[in-house]
């Protein structure tokens, strides 16, 4: 199945202040996060950001915030951000089939709230290096998990690509010259 932006939408699920000190490789998965929002606000794809009990985990990452100005941002009490009713609700009248999902911790929030979109029929693409845990470990079988259960893992890239489908066009430049060269030499772990 192949990413389509006019079905997709980005999810960033609890990227915040008081938990990215903690996760492993979280630096990397907010700046893939938001290079990967910044591609979307370019191509009109909505981006939602989820925060779980900011107020003791604090809010999403100023730094995030700022690079998704046109996000929308949820606050959640189930790990699920699908349980939530507004949410749910809001999803479906989007018309949006594929999600692209990220964010901390991969084990928790992520994988739960993947599954509560598999469930509800939505396709799950797994965004490998914007997805982490505390420990590399649970967030690789969490990934694991999410794929036997149907989500697709993805790059930042093939996404990007898969959204821009074509190379003839001024969109193509415009996000070649801003996102895509800017990009290409930077090192990741998957």
């Amino acid at each position: 199945m192949r990413l389509m932006r006019e079905q997709s939408l980005l999810l960033i699920v609890d990227m915040q202040t008081g938990l990215m000190r903690v996760i492993e490789h979280g630096e990397q998965a907010a700046a893939e996060a938001a290079w990967l929002g910044g591609m979307a606000g370019e191509l009109e794809v909505p981006v939602w950001v989820t925060e779980q009990y900011p107020e003791g985990l604090g809010g999403c990452e100023p730094h995030l915030l700022e690079a998704l100005p046109g996000c929308r941002l949820w606050q959640k009490v189930h790990f699920d951000a699908h349980a939530e009713p507004a949410f749910a609700r809001a999803l479906a009248e989007s018309g949006r089939r594929q999600i692209v999902l990220c964010g901390a911790e991969a084990h928790i929030c992520v994988m739960q709230t993947g599954l509560g979109l598999l469930e509800a029929g939505y396709e799950v693409f797994w965004l490998v290096e914007a997805t982490a845990s505390r420990r590399t470990a649970e967030a690789v079988l969490a990934r694991e998990r999410m794929v036997q259960a149907g989500a697709v893992p993805v790059s930042a890239d093939m996404v990007a690509y898969e959204w821009l489908h074509r190379c003839d066009n001024v969109c193509f430049k415009q996000a070649h010259r801003r996102f895509l060269r800017p990009r290409a030499g930077r090192t990741l772990i998957f």
